[in-house]
């Protein structure tokens, strides 16, 4: 049970749980339990200190930055650092800012884990949506991103949106801007679309969201322009039934569609042993045009993904910056070798 609960990332809620039954857990489990909650509140407080210290450097250098997920989530949604795990920090800026981010960066000691031409970096802002950075306190320390996945899974979200949206949160005695309720919840929707939801403690995430208040039908509105309906149907499905989320009845009507409701039930069988649906096969993209219930959204899946050369591509062949529109036939062949000489591997490898 402790293994499972770590590998989903519910320890710490687990741990909070379970004080009320102490007598019903072995007195080894509860140290361990309570000393792992421990150790996760003084790790997540060292995140808040180094997250200060990214938006002071980003805003000096005139970066406007938004943070999510990460110890802003815990503090607006459990209200309770302690109460949820994470390994980065996750910060929003502007596509054009990301250039200046890295650079004002340098001077807290953090490096990009991608190095990449200038030309590369151009084309990587088109198509990608984060880089990760190493930093003082470890590897894979904090990740800039300018969208909230990929290109190719043709969720168009704006980030300038995301900006004129956004709030105010109270985070460690200060003020700090994050996403609003509604755009929150429909990027955590994404977010664990993204991963097929193997994590208990993404669903955990929308259910908690799911106790806010919320604007409903501005949230269904946004959710029809992106085109994600079907992704929200599920999320609130799997968060209603595993954790008893509550949504009201006009949201629940999102429930009916009968594909929401197939996918939630197959994706439900598989969260108890998630190594079993892994996110790096064919029946993970196939997943993911299943979950738009647009035909043009799948359309923009599928030629995202067949014709935007990745950064695979640019390290398989160096082609002079002349040349840098012929990736996308190097893209293609990649693609058609695969799939015809190897149909078993993934197309996330490519």
């Amino acid at each position: 049970m402790v293994r499972l609960a770590e590998h989903h990332g519910v320890l710490p809620l687990m741990y909070q749980r379970l004080q009320a039954i102490p007598e019903a857990v072995p007195q080894a489990i509860r140290d361990e339990l309570r000393q792992r909650y421990e150790n996760n509140a003084r790790r997540n407080l060292v995140f808040v200190a180094e997250l200060f210290r990214v938006l002071a450097c980003l805003e000096a250098n005139g970066i406007e930055a938004i943070p999510y997920k990460g110890p802003v989530l815990a503090e607006a949604v459990y209200g309770d650092l302690a109460l949820r795990e994470f390994s980065d920090l996750d910060v929003l800026v502007r596509p054009q800012d990301v250039t200046r981010a890295k650079q004002a960066l340098k001077t807290l000691h953090y490096a990009p884990n991608l190095e990449l031409s200038a030309m590369e970096e151009r084309a990587y802002l088109r198509s990608g949506y984060e880089l990760t950075f190493d930093g003082p306190l470890g590897k894979n320390l904090l990740e800039i991103q300018w969208a909230i996945v990929p290109r190719f899974f043709a969720v168009d979200f704006s980030v300038e949106d995301f900006f004129g949206h956004a709030k105010l949160v109270d985070l460690g005695g200060r003020k700090v801007k994050t996403l609003s309720p509604e755009d929150l919840l429909l990027t955590l929707c994404v977010h664990a679309a993204k991963h097929a939801w193997t994590r208990l403690c993404w669903l955990r995430d929308i259910a908690a969201v799911t106790q806010q208040p919320l604007h409903w039908e501005l949230l269904l509105e946004r959710a029809r322009g992106l085109g994600i309906q079907r992704i929200l149907a599920v999320s609130l499905v799997l968060a209603s039934r595993l954790l008893g989320a509550n949504a009201p009845d006009n949201v629940g009507n999102l429930g009916k569609d009968a594909m929401s409701n197939e996918l939630a039930e197959e994706i439900a069988r598989h969260i108890p042993d998630s190594e079993e649906y892994r996110t790096d096969t064919l029946d993970y993209f196939r997943l993911m045009l299943r979950l738009r219930e647009r035909p043009s959204a799948r359309m923009r899946v599928v030629s995202r993904l067949a014709f935007t050369p990745s950064v695979n591509e640019w390290q398989l062949v160096r082609l002079p910056s002349a040349l840098f529109p012929l990736y996308r036939i190097v893209r293609m062949y990649r693609l058609a070798r695969r799939f015809l000489f190897s149909p078993s591997e993934s197309p996330s490898e490519v």
